[in-house]
């Protein structure tokens, strides 16, 4: 069983930068692949970014692919979203998501859809005004 806890959240304007972090109880933390999704009230949920339990592996949506860095410490069983020049389309609430690697791969493809087998956090708003 893992929990995970958003933090980070807030407003900001168009340009900033931001930090997400997430942090997780359980002990199978450490082998999980670990991703944030994103999103805007009345839209599907996006996928932004995922890791491997590892860090050897780092994927990125193509919308914030050079701007936001995905990043974790096993040791504090912290997960991380640095989000650099913030654009207002970046307007969302952020949850931090876990599971192992088949999970990943089936919920980054279909973020909309809760894949079994995952872990989800309530979510941090972020709210980027122009």
């Amino acid at each position: 069983q893992v929990q995970l806890v958003e933090s980070g959240g807030g407003l900001v304007q168009a340009g900033a930068s931001k930090r997400l972090s997430c942090a997780a109880s359980g002990s199978a933390f450490s082998i999980y692949t670990m991703a944030w999704f994103r999103r805007v009230p009345g839209k599907e949920r996006e996928f932004v970014s995922s890791i491997s339990w590892s860090g050897g592996s780092i994927t990125y949506a193509d919308s914030v692919k050079g701007r936001f860095t995905i990043s974790r410490d096993n040791a504090k069983k912290m997960v991380y979203l640095q989000m650099n020049n913030l654009k207002p389309e970046d307007t969302a609430i952020y949850y931090c998501a876990g599971g192992d690697d088949d999970w990943a791969t089936v919920q980054s493809r279909d973020p909309d859809f809760v894949v079994a087998g995952g872990y989800w956090g309530r979510g941090t708003q972020v709210t980027v005004s122009s």
